[in-house]
């Protein structure tokens, strides 16, 4: 039995494993470096997308796309300006829910699915500002 506040033995092992600092940042971003590839990868779906979603001119959000899901997760994998990366990523994140989940404009299973969608990318976001924070304080401590 553990006290309130404390770690269990076990669980602080992974915690403190190191690999673990940057297995959690690859689950984080993970789906964003994929999508960066894929985009690469089929550049005519890629601006298809942007054109789906109403954004134009739909190539050059696509490009700006395309970077920010590459960039931003190698900075943040990196460990290097992290803060910049997850800048990134954040702000791409809510403008694409905003974009992609407008839950306020649909009715019915739409709406449900687009307002889970949508806070779920809000955790994204939270999940950015946390991984600076952490990069920031593991920089600070040398």
């Amino acid at each position: 039995m553990t006290r309130t506040g404390t770690t269990p033995r076990p669980i602080a092992a992974i915690l403190d494993w190191p690999a673990s600092w940057f297995v959690a940042r690859l689950a984080l971003v993970g789906p964003y470096l994929i999508g960066g590839v894929v985009k690469l990868a089929d550049w005519q779906g890629a601006v298809a997308e942007q054109a789906h979603f109403g954004v134009q001119p739909a190539a050059l959000f696509a490009a700006l796309t395309i970077l920010v899901e590459l960039i931003g997760p190698a900075l943040i994998l990196l460990d290097r300006l992290v803060w910049l990366g997850a800048g990134m990523l954040g702000v791409f994140t809510l403008f694409a829910a905003i974009v992609a989940n407008a839950f306020w404009t649909m009715d019915g299973p739409d709406r449900f699915m687009a307002t889970n969608a949508f806070f779920e990318h809000l955790g994204l976001i939270g999940g950015f500002v946390l991984v600076a924070i952490l990069s920031h304080r593991r920089a600070s401590r040398g």
